[in-house]
């Protein structure tokens, strides 16, 4: 009876050993067989990586170059609005001493014109206007 049972303990250990070689066989193949010289390596990675940031850092550089000629533009426009201001003060300054009362008045006079002894003023009522002539008395 013994050699029955360590017969059958040795025949069952063989295909248990079998079973779990073909298992491990059969969870290999579920995963991809990639040979050495398709694997990512470090190096690889890491060039892959400076590249990344170097085309970033350029990207980031000429963002920047744009963004600091609109500063130059924005501050070229600045100063001509400026100019422009003061330009414009200094018509509103010249038009201000020309249409002075004390300068039309001189104007005036060296055009022959006098100023009038009984001023008259214009009233747009017909009836005001008859009473400010003199033609209807109150009464």
């Amino acid at each position: 009876m013994a050699l029955l049972n360590s017969a059958a303990t040795k025949t069952s250990r063989v295909p248990r050993q079998k079973l779990t070689e073909k298992s491990a066989e059969v969870f290999l193949k579920l995963v991809p067989n990639v040979s050495e010289g398709a694997q990512a390596t470090h190096r690889f990675f890491a060039i892959f990586l400076s590249s990344v940031a170097a085309i970033g850092l350029l990207i980031l550089l000429a963002v920047n170059i744009l963004l600091a000629q609109d500063a130059f533009t924005l501050s070229g426009l600045k100063a001509e609005a400026k100019i422009v201001a003061d330009q414009r003060e200094a018509i509103n300054r010249q038009i201000e001493a020309v249409s002075s009362p004390e300068a039309l008045a001189a104007k005036a006079q060296a055009l022959g014109m006098r100023p009038s002894d009984s001023p008259v003023f214009l009233n747009l009522d017909s009836q005001a206007q008859a009473l400010a002539n003199g033609e209807i008395k109150r009464g």
